[in-house]
């Protein structure tokens, strides 16, 4: 279990945050610039030591203010990723990860130079100085040195915030492939939302200094009360799925949530493969009976199991499908329309969704 418990006070910020974390998984911390995502993740490093609280990893406490305990940063076993990869110029890729390597503790279980090295595909990078890198090689390879350290507990800040979309894009995948190959826990921070769909087992919201929520992704996504994902354009559910089957000749694949059935552009996964689904509020459109003649495929039977507020125009509907919901926006005229009232029997009509593998490739 990851254990924080935070208050510190600077010049114009304040600092009281508390969350738990199961591990071993991702917990990304997630909030605007200047919400104290970063404090956090240092104090956890020993970068900061903060004027009251407790940090533990696994039983191991780090940071105990009232018993005047603090673990010195070297001595905490944190494998740490800033947003520059911070690699030594003069030294080749080969030399920087092994320069992690030579830090790792000497009874200290983790994984080998080959093993990282074929994870984050840099076995062809091995010979080359950081300057002939690009900005995702050098975050993968940073990623690797601070994987070869053996941490017990891995740290990145905002590692993707300085890649473009071409890179950021690049690393991603590799990032999660860590969910399923290592057993390492990880505290991560970002403030793009594209990341926490992909990589977070635990979600931790901060605003101004505070944690407004704390819980797995899929059930915070799904909830109305959080302005901070809910108030979003983009704001919309995650569900977790699995490869059902594989329609060749109509170029589909199907994917089988707790609660129903959806069909994707093909997909080359094998049968079983997990996948992590994120729909958009705005890409869900209700009928309350089954339309017909549509060119949208993904029709699903649900209840109509609250109405909640959205903008100035529209409204955010939990949808019961199954054992899982979705999120619908609508205009307030269509909730008048159609005589929209909890409990009512309606279509999600689905226009889109985005999917990523997760498992054995991490890409999707």
């Amino acid at each position: 279990m990851l254990e924080i418990s935070l208050r510190h006070r600077f010049p114009g910020f304040a600092l009281d945050a508390a969350f738990t974390a199961p591990t071993p998984g991702v917990t990304v911390i997630f909030g605007p610039s200047g919400c104290g995502k970063s404090t956090v993740l240092a104090a956890v490093a020993g970068l900061l030591r903060p004027a009251e609280g407790r940090i533990s990893v696994g039983g191991v406490t780090l940071f105990d203010g009232g018993a005047k305990k603090f673990v010195a940063p070297e001595k905490r076993r944190c494998g740490v990723v800033f947003q520059d990869s911070r690699l030594f110029p003069h030294l080749s890729v080969e030399s920087n990860l092994r320069y992690g390597l030579k830090r790792a503790p000497k009874d200290a279980e983790g994984p080998g130079f080959d093993e990282v090295v074929s994870l984050l595909g840099i076995e062809a990078l091995l010979g080359r100085r950081p300057a002939a890198l690009s900005g995702g090689e050098k975050q993968r390879v940073a990623l690797g040195r601070a994987l070869l350290s053996r941490p017990a507990l891995l740290l990145m800040d905002e590692p993707l915030a300085a890649l473009d979309a071409a890179r950021k894009a690049e690393v991603l995948p590799y990032l999660a492939r860590l969910r399923h190959r290592l057993r390492i826990p990880l505290l991560y921070v970002t403030h793009a939302l594209d990341e926490v769909d992909r990589l977070a087992d635990t979600l931790v919201l901060m605003q101004a200094g505070r944690v407004l929520a704390a819980g797995p992704l899929e059930a915070l996504a799904a909830r109305t009360d959080l302005p901070m994902l809910a108030g979003r354009q983009d704001a919309g559910v995650v569900l977790s799925c699995r490869v059902a089957a594989q329609d060749e000749a109509r170029g589909l694949t199907r994917l089988d949530f707790p609660g129903g059935s959806l069909v994707v552009p093909q997909a080359a996964l094998a049968l079983g493969h997990a996948v992590r689904l994120r729909i958009q509020a705005r890409d869900v459109a209700i009928a309350t009976s089954r339309p017909e003649g549509l060119s949208v495929q993904n029709l699903l039977p649900a209840t109509l199991a609250a109405i909640e507020p959205g903008g100035a125009h529209d409204v955010l509907l939990r949808l019961a499908v199954g054992d899982s919901i979705l999120l619908s926006r609508v205009t307030k005229d269509a909730v008048g329309r159609l005589g929209l009232t909890p409990g009512l029997p309606v279509w999600a009509l689905i226009k889109a969704v985005a999917f990523f593998a997760e498992g054995r490739d991490g890409a999707g």
